[in-house]
């Protein structure tokens, strides 16, 4: 059991669609369900097969997503990596990742969306703790059919479908879907926990999780690090404590850091003019924002974009530099 690791691999068999900007989808090729606190599980073939079993890049803004793969191999774009598998394997999207897959025909699985928040209301501190060690970063978990692990993984997978195929009424959330998916989130964070070494300590844990969700909200504001400390009621000096005790980095950094990935993101997938992409990510000034890029990854945006193209969409994300 172990993390897969991502790599660059061929392009897709049929041509991407020149995008002016990511799709953003509730569930793809439907739009966003304001105000709606989604669980969400389909099988992959449901949705896959209307699509020639490609699903192109999109992102789920607030939702997180586990692609559940039993039988049959994957091919996915998780930002700018791509990720080859066999099942089974669980691939982990933390919101705002942008992500597409190609599947072989007729493969076995299910796609679990949901907001996190619908889970870990009554079980806050222990579930919050599993969803961010399963959701620290953007991966894929590859199991083995012969674990007895995996196929009760695999059983809870089916229980929770089945459950969730009942019909309700209107505007009521079914506890036994929400039960199962604890379980089947929690079995994974396991997985993934014990893959990864140890977990810290689960109330830095928590913390912590607040600060990446107001960094993925606030990032393009360009926010300044006192702001952040202030919305968690913290020094300055107690969140770059925190923020360096989880990734051995400073606030700014992530923050940078963020930016930097979305811009790679984006001159990747996004046909528009590089200004226009400054502008998007909240720089006033383009000259600015070029300079930003290569400072931090030591290429112009034009020349990563380039580059980009020329190794078929599967260049591997900009090496981030300090300052």
């Amino acid at each position: 059991m172990s993390t897969a690791s991502a790599h660059p691999a061929s392009p897709a068999a049929r041509p991407r669609r020149a995008l002016r900007r990511l799709p953003v989808f509730a569930l793809y090729g439907e739009g966003n369900r304001n105000g709606l606190r989604m669980l969400h599980i389909e099988s992959i073939v449901s949705r896959s097969r209307l699509y020639d079993w490609e699903i192109d890049a999109h992102i789920h803004q607030g939702l997180h997503q586990v692609l559940w793969v039993w039988h049959g191999s994957v091919s996915a774009q998780l930002d700018e990596a791509r990720v080859q598998a066999d099942g089974p394997v669980a691939l982990l999207i933390p919101p705002g990742v942008a992500h597409a897959f190609r599947f072989s025909p007729h493969t076995e699985g299910y796609v679990l969306t949901f907001d996190a928040t619908l889970l870990a209301e009554q079980d806050g501190p222990q579930m919050g703790s599993a969803l961010h060690t399963l959701f620290a970063t953007p991966t894929a978990l590859t199991l083995t059919h012969d674990d007895d692990g995996t196929q009760r993984l695999q059983a809870l997978w089916q229980l929770l479908h089945a459950e969730a195929q009942r019909p309700a009424a209107p505007a009521v959330a079914e506890p036994v879907p929400l039960w199962l998916a604890r379980c089947v989130l929690w079995q994974l964070a396991q997985w993934r926990a014990r893959c990864d070494g140890p977990a810290p300590l689960r109330a830095r844990h928590a913390l912590y999780t607040r600060w990446l969700v107001l960094v993925e909200k606030h990032y393009a504001k360009h926010w300044p690090i006192t702001r952040y400390a202030d919305q968690l009621g913290l020094s300055t000096e107690r969140l770059n404590r925190l923020v360096r005790a989880e990734t051995g980095h400073s606030a700014q950094h992530i923050v940078h850091e963020r930016l930097v990935r979305e811009a790679c993101r984006l001159l990747i997938h996004v046909q528009a003019p590089v200004s226009q992409l400054a502008f998007d990510l909240g720089f006033s000034d383009p000259a600015y924002f070029s300079r930003f890029f290569k400072r931090h990854t030591g290429q112009t945006p034009v020349a990563y974009r380039l580059a980009a193209a020329e190794a078929g969409m599967a260049a591997q994300p900009a090496k981030f530099q300090d300052e």
